[in-house]
């Protein structure tokens, strides 16, 4: 790091996203990338060995500025993803880095407020509420195994160049960031992300949850009971509200 750079700006701060993807045309990736150039600087990306022509749909967009595409897929060795995800990031010499996944899309009051949240020298971490929707885009989960929104979630941190990073040697739901953000002071906002992973018809969340028996039988990374409850017949959704512009968060 330069002599002259402050290790914390309050003005002038460059955002960039950082998002792997695998086989993700035909999806929401398209349109996840046109809502980051709208409010990012740069966008890194590491393809996890794609066999469609995802790396030509992020090629496509001139905030994408490094695009790494991996010879064979990293998915079952999730730590090893999300570390080179973040090495890539920060060698390009980032002020502050979104994590963001080829699904997730953040509301209007969110995306007027980015700014404001890097141009500050009192916190280095900004954690958002994610909210799961579930069998498509009008409503969310909610119940004992789908909460999350419930909490907050780390997503938008300073890179601070000299500072020790760990992420946990986890096959699969690693932490999107290193986990020494923990230590440095973090705001929780009340500004929310909508997540379309589980936004699918109930074959292809069938096939989601066959994948997560495959890759984790024995629920040593996460819960089988959640696991269980994607196939529920019934689950308990809550219909989304967008907020009005004028509606901010407490």
């Amino acid at each position: 790091m330069s002599k002259d750079k402050p290790l914390r700006k309050t003005s002038g701060n460059r955002l960039t996203a950082m998002m792997q993807v695998r086989n993700e045309s035909g999806r929401y990736l398209e349109q996840v990338l046109e809502e980051l150039s709208g409010f990012v600087d740069d966008i890194v990306i590491v393809d996890d060995a794609s066999t469609d022509d995802t790396a030509r749909l992020c090629h496509s967009f001139a905030k994408v500025t490094k695009l790494v595409t991996l010879e064979g897929p990293l998915f079952h060795r999730e730590w090893e993803l999300r570390q080179t995800l973040w090495e890539l990031a920060v060698s390009t010499d980032p002020d502050w880095l979104l994590s963001v996944d080829a699904d997730e899309f953040y509301e209007e009051e969110a995306k007027r407020e980015m700014r404001r949240l890097i141009d500050q020298d009192a916190y280095d971490s900004v954690a958002f509420r994610l909210y799961d929707f579930w069998g498509g885009t009008t409503h969310y989960r909610e119940d004992e195994h789908w909460n999350i929104h419930t909490k907050h979630t780390r997503t938008l941190v300073r890179y601070l160049p000299q500072f020790y990073y760990f992420t946990p040697q986890m096959n699969h739901h690693v932490p999107r960031l290193p986990l020494s953000y923990a230590v440095l002071p973090a705001f929780f906002a009340e500004l929310r992300v909508k997540h379309y992973g589980w936004a699918l018809p109930p074959e292809a969340l069938r096939q989601k949850y066959e994948r997560y028996m495959e890759l984790d039988p024995e629920g040593k990374w996460g819960s089988l009971e959640q696991y269980r409850s994607i196939l529920d017949d019934n689950p308990n959704l809550v219909e989304w509200q967008e907020r009005r512009e004028h509606e901010r968060p407490e």
